[in-house]
């Protein structure tokens, strides 16, 4: 992939975690948010896709005085430019139909 593909998402990431309320944004100060291009062969479910990946330790499981370190965000910049790549899944986001789409010539092959 090139670096300006990157860089372009890279962008996206950081323009929706702008566009976080206060209120989210003031909850996730101690969180590192890092854009691999693929997950690993281990981190991936059996026969499923993996966009992001959380690690770290939940605010629900954590103990008042105990320091930690800062949880981790991996965003998987390559399955989802193929899942949003679909014309099939960017027709769904803005309410265009299948069968819409197949007038377009854009439906499904089967």
């Amino acid at each position: 992939m090139s670096d300006l593909r990157r860089a372009r998402f890279a962008r996206l990431v950081r323009n929706a975690l702008d566009e976080l309320p206060a209120e989210f944004r003031e909850r996730i100060r101690n969180l590192e948010i890092v854009i691999e291009d693929e997950p690993a062969p281990e981190q991936l479910p059996r026969g499923g896709t993996l966009l992001g990946l959380y690690e770290g330790v939940p605010l629900t499981q954590r103990g008042a005085q105990e320091p930690y370190l800062p949880d981790r965000i991996c965003i998987f910049r390559g399955p989802i430019e193929r899942i949003t790549a679909s014309p099939r899944r960017q027709a769904a986001i803005f309410g265009i139909s299948d069968s819409r789409l197949a007038e377009l010539g854009l439906g499904d092959a089967d």
